[in-house]
């Protein structure tokens, strides 16, 4: 130091070199050389040093307004030996202190949120244990997805019980889709062996229509004016397809015990191969039906039976003169016929509009009698011709406003000009079908009183 020509409180010059003094336990550093005179060297690395105050300034704020505090602490520390090396002139120790303080914020805060994280991470672990033996397959695996996403989204735990506790998380889920893989892929092996029942069934019952085509072809196209030997030949011709139609007929009965006891796949899969079984086993029975002169009984199925016998009562309760009484029964009818689940293809769509029909027909009139209840109070002892009149002139009224309704809400699905909420165009759909078919009946009723008025 003696030999320092130029020497500031934190640094100086000597042989053309510029120095920081040394601090805590760091030596004395060259941090630069003189360029043109010892003084300007000096003042620009003591210059230099508002950079090292401004960065530790610039983490304290930007730490201040995080959310996330502890994501700083690894920039605090690269600053910090950033710091150490930084090429400057001044006095470092209370920059290091901010930073030593602001570590140990950090750190305690990190400590703090690693706790509460672990807290967390326990519970989801433990809820996720205690899903993971279910067997509902779907419903388990979209619960644990849920927490899974929840365990994402929470931040780490201490470094000594990390491993731990992400380690047994992974088993507890890699447990349960494991399980759900072994599971459907003996589902699949099940399905693809009853799949294989199927179609050995199928080719049994195809086999069975190609050997009676094949005795069908042997008969004689005509038995008419056959003599001796050719009618001897038609006989046996005949005897044998009998025979193979017998047989035919005995082993399709057999086969359909047996595809009852095969079990169920996919319907995308049942649809195909009930097709092609019923083709083959209908033309087997058809064929034996015909030969024996036996008429078969359509069979209709219990369900829509029931819906045929409800629709018959409806019908007849709308025809009736008490229809407060009607429209009581009529609801009951509705609800029942709600709780009637009948599968697509079974359908009756000539019963089920005619059991709404009626519905519609009895409502309408039991509304337009509570109308007619409140405004004519001495209705009653009206004539005939007087009661329609004035139901016709109601009706009418009530058509008329309907159908004012109804274009209303037509010129509001029209105003919205692009595709909505799937669910609320749904619902907007049936409203308007539904105020729709209303008109409807309410015109049709209206024909009938016209029609009656007329005779008078």
């Amino acid at each position: 130091m003696e030999q320092a020509q130029l020497v500031d409180e934190y640094g100086y010059v000597k042989d053309g070199k510029v120095f920081l003094s040394g601090y805590l336990s760091y030596p004395d550093r060259q941090i630069g050389e003189v360029k043109r005179t010892e003084q300007e060297a000096l003042d620009y690395f003591k210059n230099r040093f508002t950079i090292a105050e401004n960065k530790v300034n610039q983490l304290e704020q930007e730490v201040q307004e995080a959310q996330n505090k502890g994501s700083y602490l690894t920039k605090l520390v690269q600053l910090r030996k950033k710091l150490l090396n930084f090429d400057a002139i001044g006095n470092f120790i209370p920059l290091l202190n901010r930073l030593d303080e602001l570590e140990e914020v950090l750190v305690e805060l990190i400590r703090t949120n690693q706790l509460k994280n672990l807290e967390i991470k326990q519970a989801l672990l433990a809820e996720a244990e205690s899903v993971a033996d279910n067997s509902e397959w779907k419903e388990t695996a979209e619960k644990l997805q849920e927490i899974k996403l929840k365990w994402i989204k929470t931040g780490p735990v201490d470094k000594e019980l990390d491993e731990t506790i992400e380690t047994r998380f992974g088993e507890t889920l890699d447990g349960f889709f494991q399980r759900r893989r072994e599971f459907f892929n003996e589902q699949n092996k099940v399905i693809q062996e009853r799949m294989d029942r199927y179609d050995s069934l199928i080719a049994q019952a195809e086999r069975a229509v190609r050997t009676i085509y094949e005795a069908d072809r042997s008969r004689p196209f005509k038995r008419d004016g056959l003599e001796g030997e050719a009618l001897e030949r038609a006989n046996i011709a005949e005897e044998r397809y009998m025979k193979v139609l017998t047989e035919a007929y005995h082993l399709i009965r057999n086969l359909n015990n047996e595809w009852k006891e095969v079990g169920e796949v996919p319907i995308k899969k049942s649809g195909k191969i009930l097709k092609k079984y019923r083709r083959a086993t209908k033309t087997v029975f058809d064929r034996y039906n015909l030969a024996r002169g036996i008429q078969p009984k359509v069979r209709i199925d219990p369900r829509v039976e029931q819906q045929m016998k409800m629709a018959d009562e409806v019908e007849k309760l709308a025809k009736q003169s008490d229809i407060p009484a009607a429209a009581d029964r009529a609801k009951q009818l509705l609800n029942q016929w709600k709780e009637i689940k009948i599968p697509f293809k079974l359908v009756d769509k000539t019963v089920a509009d005619r059991f709404r029909s009626a519905c519609d027909k009895i409502f309408e009139l039991n509304y337009l009698e509570r109308v007619i209840t409140r405004k004519y109070p001495a209705f009653e002892l009206k004539s005939r011709s007087e009661q329609l009149r004035t139901k016709v002139r109601e009706l009418e009224y009530l058509v008329r406003r309907e159908k004012s309704d109804l274009a209303m809400s037509m010129s509001s699905m029209d105003s919205m000009g692009r595709p909505g909420n799937e669910e609320a165009d749904k619902m907007m759909m049936n409203k308007v079908n539904t105020q729709k078919r209303k008109i409807a009946m309410k015109e049709q009723i209206l024909v009938e009183f016209n029609k009656e008025l007329n005779q008078y």
